[in-house]
């Protein structure tokens, strides 16, 4: 049997972009008059496409006009690349985890822009892991929590749902994923703030995720195939 595709997040999962990424959504949610904290971006948004943050912004507080919107989106974003290229760390223990599962087929999931994933990757040196698999949400035009990008990466790899194994720090992605008919481990870093849905595996750091997906391998290779 071959061995189980990995769908790895990437914000939270594989890079250390969250805090960078909230900075820099507080400056510019906050220069167009909607209140908004990088805390706010940990604890409630983490994971969520701007766009649904930004329209949930504005149900709470005041419309802001589309062109001003569009260009503090356009303004964050190149501020967020410029610090993404020199700011930008793995999460601990990713580069050893990707180094141990080496052997396995793997690709990155998003909701970030391509251009972010490839970015983010370059600048920790972890894009060698995964070459061209890379599946963005705008690419593809959907977005976790839907299950559509999962199911996108898995039919273009050629894997089944149930021969894929999802990596997600936020649970938009977790929920996507366990749609999705995927096995799923959630990297929860924040284990006394977040709970781990029953159908999804937990860990709290990446060290332990070689460990868990060759038990897994090993379980699955365990099962009969169904009966024609």
């Amino acid at each position: 049997m071959c061995l189980p595709l990995l769908l790895f997040d990437c914000d939270g999962t594989l890079v250390d972009s969250e805090p960078l990424l909230a900075e820099e959504m507080a400056k510019g949610l906050n220069a167009v008059g909607l209140p908004f904290c990088a805390a706010d971006y940990l604890t409630e948004f983490r994971g969520v496409r701007f766009r649904h943050i930004v329209a949930q912004l504005q149900e709470r507080h005041d419309r802001v006009p589309p062109d001003q919107l569009k260009l503090m989106e356009q303004a964050m974003r190149t501020n967020l690349a410029r610090r993404l290229a020199t700011e930008l760390v793995p999460i601990a223990g990713a580069r050893n985890a990707l180094e141990q599962l080496a052997a396995y087929p793997s690709a990155v999931v998003s909701n970030g822009a391509e251009n972010k994933i490839h970015a983010a990757l370059h600048a920790t040196r972890l894009d060698h892991y995964f070459g061209k698999h890379l599946f963005s949400g705008y690419a593809v035009n959907c977005w976790k929590p839907a299950p559509c990008l999962h199911l996108h990466a898995a039919r273009t790899m050629g894997f089944a749902p149930r021969d894929c194994i999802a990596i997600d720090d936020a649970l938009v992605g977790v929920h996507a994923a366990v749609a999705a008919g995927m096995t799923v481990i959630h990297l929860n870093r924040f284990a006394d703030a977040e709970t781990t849905p029953e159908n999804a595996i937990m860990i709290r750091h990446m060290d332990e995720l070689a460990g868990v997906v060759e038990r897994l391998t090993q379980t699955h290779r365990d099962i009969p195939p169904a009966l024609p």
